[in-house]
């Protein structure tokens, strides 16, 4: 069924603008974004869109809410979803995570253990591709470090937060990367391209500043931490293989598979523990999965209903050209994520409108799935009650207000990002034509 309403309407926003509204208003009352669960209220907001177009029978709009769930680039978003998920859980369970945390602070320099526990933390968010579960890992550590030191806690935490969003807007195995590729159409492995050369410039002045605040505070050497080269593989063969461009289903089942069988040779689980363990990773992804299959629902909706038409309309009206439609995009991604807490869940809920705002005004997709990642991403560490930042201070008892401060890294990379738009670098016309992916 196709709406010809060209003029579109407001109206046809309201499912959207009541979800993002009792986000952004159980966060700044209760102090989380999580205090109630994001698909409780996202099914409310199913329910005022249901309650809408009164032209339409119920069985009709069940039928446009079902289409829009079943988009396919949906669909697909969730199954990698559930395998990004499978692989965290069955790499962790294996040993992996220990091995790379450990590897990563045995090389850290005694006399830069700020800088590189970022540094270290970039490794690790990259290869687990979660900034929660960094936080998690590494939180404990750094807080040990603190103790051992006495060095400034939301210093050292902040450093930690800022390479835990490092490589939650790059790694290929993270949810924000695998919803901005799938929804803006584009390969993984363009869309890093893209995103770490705008990431690397920040990155490298965040090491730079890091050593340079931390330079005469106290130091210690870290103990000589054991890890297993093998079990770092999995890692490493997901890295590659996706920045070859090989099929994103292939690429986490070889993971998947790697650390499976790891994981049987070293005696971390059996089959039936392997079982449960995928299970539980799959599980873990369950949440955001249905809040997308959920919003392209409300989203397949509100379309029907002029809501899409009416933004593009009421944004073409103050965009004239193709920078003007990346700054949109930013904006956009910003307000989603500071009305939700939850970076994701803002990729998901802004990427079709990003896409129509792209298509409209010409706007690269590799460039629309970068912008979307970062921005998120960024804001994602700089509103105290965002997933990170309850998670860093679940783990240390740090107000997250004092942590925000020093997480440099998310600083740097809002102005590369700004910088990027107003210059329109960099060039993405080296990286060939814009393809979807494979998957």
């Amino acid at each position: 069924m196709i709406n010809n309403n060209k003029e579109g309407s407001f109206l046809a926003l309201l499912p959207i603008v009541v979800y993002l509204g009792l986000s952004l208003g159980i966060a700044l009352l209760l102090g989380s974004a999580r205090a109630v669960p994001p698909l409780v209220l996202m099914m409310i907001a199913v329910g005022v869109a249901f309650a809408m177009n009164r032209e339409l029978s119920f069985n009709e709009k069940v039928d446009i809410f079902a289409a829009g769930s079943g988009d396919p680039n949906i669909i697909v978003m969730v199954l990698v979803f559930l395998l990004a998920g499978m692989f965290t859980t069955v790499s962790k369970a294996m040993g992996g995570v220990d091995s790379v945390v450990n590897l990563s602070l045995n090389v850290v320099p005694a006399d830069l253990i700020i800088p590189g526990l970022f540094v270290v933390g970039c490794f690790i968010s990259f290869a687990m591709g979660t900034s929660v579960g960094t936080i998690v890992a590494l939180g404990p550590i750094a807080m040990g470090i603190v103790e051992k030191t006495g060095l400034p806690a939301p210093f050292v935490i902040g450093a930690v937060v800022s390479g835990a969003i490092f490589g939650d807007n790059l790694s290929f195995v993270s949810d924000t990367t695998i919803a901005a590729t799938r929804l803006s159409g584009v390969e993984m492995k363009d869309k890093f391209r893209a995103n770490f050369l705008i990431a690397l410039p920040a990155a490298i002045l965040t090491v730079i500043v890091y050593a340079i605040k931390a330079k005469g505070l106290s130091v210690v050497e870290l103990d000589i931490l054991e890890y297993s080269l093998i079990k770092i593989l999995p890692y490493i063969v997901v890295v590659v293989t996706a920045l070859v461009g090989m099929n994103v289903f292939v690429v986490l089942l070889t993971g998947i598979t790697l650390s499976a069988v790891i994981g049987f040779a070293h005696g971390s689980f059996t089959m039936i523990e392997c079982a449960n363990v995928l299970y539980d990773g799959m599980m873990g992804m369950a949440n955001v999965s249905l809040i997308a299959i959920a919003i392209g629902g409300i989203v397949g909706i509100v379309k029907y209903n002029g809501g899409i038409t009416w933004i593009l309309n009421a944004i073409n009206q103050r965009i004239s050209n193709r920078k003007q439609a990346e700054f949109g995009i930013a904006a956009l991604a910003t307000f989603c994520e500071i009305c939700t807490g939850n970076n994701t869940v803002a990729i998901v809920t802004a990427g079709p409108i990003a896409k129509q705002i792209s298509d409209e005004h010409g706007v690269d997709p590799r460039r629309t799935a970068s912008l979307l990642d970062i921005f998120a991403c960024v804001f994602h560490t700089n509103i105290p009650y965002s997933g990170n930042m309850l998670s860093a201070a679940g783990v240390t008892g740090i107000n997250p207000l004092l942590i925000i401060p020093y997480t440099t890294y998310s600083h740097f990379l809002f102005v590369a990002a700004i910088i990027a738009i107003a210059t329109g670098w960099p060039n993405l016309g080296s990286f060939g034509t814009p393809a979807k992916d494979k998957a």
